[in-house]
């Protein structure tokens, strides 16, 4: 009889209990598994969207810079609905290395700019400062080309911001400069590769 208190008790306190807190904890639940769903089906739309970009980046890899039309299409559709994406940036690369062989070059530097402020990758944003540097350099806007540079790089590129840094303020005349900055190059590059070797012959050229 003891025993049949006790369960009568325990459960009175549980209808007291769940007639204070039932509905919250129903609630609670229901967000838990509601936001769980959407978990995984943002995680389901993101790899979706990503295999989706990955098959629009491969076909516009393989096409010849001179099919610029094509390209055009295929690297705005991916800077468009694939923003989020690796592939996009590595879009705007392409898109922007297709319109200065063509001598489109405001077109090259504005897709060069779009993927420095909106790249997912650090590397992709790089080569785009490198390559709109080097166009800014060509071009005598010297103070353009610094500003680009100006701003910290994935450290990998280091050796080749430090060279082009170089170029830039040898031809603005400032020999001194210049070779600090080749020197700093040949600390950041492959011994054995073709710009190591390519930067200290610029900076034996003057007089180092």
């Amino acid at each position: 009889m003891a025993l049949d208190l006790d369960d009568q008790e325990q459960l009175d306190e549980f209808k007291a209990w769940w007639d204070q807190y039932g509905k919250l904890t129903v609630n609670l639940v229901l967000l838990a598994l509601i936001a769980y769903a959407s978990w995984q089906g943002y995680q389901y739309f993101q790899h979706k969207k990503a295999v989706e970009a990955s098959k629009i980046y491969q076909t516009l890899g393989l096409l010849d810079p001179s099919e610029s039309d094509t390209i055009k299409d295929a690297a705005n559709k991916l800077m468009t609905d694939y923003i989020a994406t690796p592939y996009a940036g590595r879009a705007a690369v392409l898109q922007a290395r297709s319109e200065f062989l063509a001598g489109e070059t405001d077109e090259s530097k504005a897709k060069l700019e779009w993927a420095i402020a909106n790249a997912q990758e650090t590397s992709v944003k790089a080569i785009a400062s490198l390559q709109l540097a080097r166009i800014l350099l060509d071009n005598k806007d010297y103070a353009g080309a610094e500003k680009v540079l100006s701003a910290d790089v994935d450290p990998g590129y280091d050796g080749l911001k430090n060279d082009l840094q170089g170029d830039i303020l040898l031809a603005q005349g400032k020999v001194d400069e210049a070779k600090k900055l080749y020197a700093s190059a040949l600390n950041n590059l492959e011994s054995d590769g073709r710009l190591y070797l390519f930067t200290k012959q610029k900076l034996e050229s003057l007089g180092s």
